[in-house]
């Protein structure tokens, strides 16, 4: 448990309380607003640093960081930054004007971690990986700040992705 990660999200109002409608569809008493800590450069500095700290615990084998529009794309910017790691870019649906694509960055043949900001039940992040490795890229690993703990971690299981979750909702709440 990262107390001092649960303060800092507290701090910048993250945690909100009342009826939500999750992006998974799903009700919640409770919401968790990332993207409040994301504003924060305080917040999102230490979230990076403890994302890059877990790749190397882990000796995670990454060639690029991964974040799905909007929420993963702050987390992904400040984490590429703070390792020197390539930056992807996944939208949530393919552009058909300009130069194109599903994808900002190079993918075939490499290693990605993807970085989320909330998991529920994992359906966008699942869905990225699935694109992304139609496309040829590697995807072993998510990283969340925050898991609800409502079955993102078994639905990527079933994809053989491991998730790290750098708080979970539990601890988050009970602090």
């Amino acid at each position: 448990m990262d107390k001092e990660l649960i303060q800092a999200l507290k701090d910048c109002k993250a945690v909100k309380f009342g009826d939500f409608t999750l992006a998974s569809g799903r009700k919640s008493t409770y919401y968790i607003d990332i993207k409040k800590a994301t504003s924060d450069p305080g917040t999102l500095k230490l979230i990076a640093s403890r994302i890059v700290a877990i790749i190397k615990e882990q000796n995670i084998c990454v060639e690029a960081i991964g974040g799905v529009a909007v929420g993963g794309i702050p987390l992904a910017t400040a984490v590429s930054l703070a390792s020197g790691l390539s930056l992807v870019i996944v939208r949530k649906s393919l552009k058909d004007y300009g130069i194109g694509g599903r994808f900002i960055g190079d993918i075939e043949g490499r290693s990605l971690l993807m970085v989320e900001d909330v998991t529920t039940t994992g359906g966008s992040v699942i869905e990225a990986i699935r694109s992304l490795r139609d496309e040829g890229a590697v995807v072993d690993t998510v990283i969340t700040v925050v898991d609800r703990d409502e079955g993102a971690r078994n639905g990527l299981s079933a994809l053989d992705v491991k998730l790290v979750p750098l708080v979970s909702a539990s601890h988050l709440l009970e602090q």
